[in-house]
């Protein structure tokens, strides 16, 4: 397990991710086998931001797609950074994302108040407390 996050971090890094989009604004990566969401009509079409809990519990409830979502960990957050772009760092297929911090699952360790998260303005990664608001993007693993 740990090989293959780190092969996706590496995938990631050297631009090596496979997208493709469904009708249904969901993006599928051929390489990791994840699919992200990239549809945010059940928000107004504005990317969806909320505290690290909330961040959870929306990403559980969603049902684009037939559901089956989750939060990402940070390792695969980090898979869908492309540090080819900027403003934001991410495949120009993903037509939702704002250049600011976006929940993943992983508590920081030694502080389990806080929750990693990555800023996609750069593909910087960052800690905040989970009470804090920042941008969500569910994941699943291909149905």
């Amino acid at each position: 397990m740990k090989r293959m996050l780190m092969g996706m971090i590496l995938l990631s890094i050297m631009g090596m991710a496979d997208f493709s989009r469904s009708d249904s604004g969901v993006v599928t990566d051929s390489v990791t086998g994840l699919q992200w969401q990239d549809d945010y009509s059940d928000n107004g079409d504005k990317e969806k931001a909320a505290n690290w809990e909330d961040a959870i519990t929306y990403c559980e409830s969603l049902e684009l797609d037939g559901g089956g979502w989750r939060l990402p960990n940070i390792n695969e957050l980090n898979s869908i950074i492309d540090l080819n772009r900027t403003s934001p760092a991410i495949d120009a297929i993903f037509q939702y994302t704002q250049s600011d911090d976006y929940w993943s699952s992983t508590t920081n360790i030694g502080y389990s108040y806080q929750a990693w998260s990555i800023y996609f303005g750069n593909g910087y990664r960052n800690v905040y407390d989970k009470s804090d608001s920042n941008y969500v993007r569910c994941v699943r693993s291909r149905l």
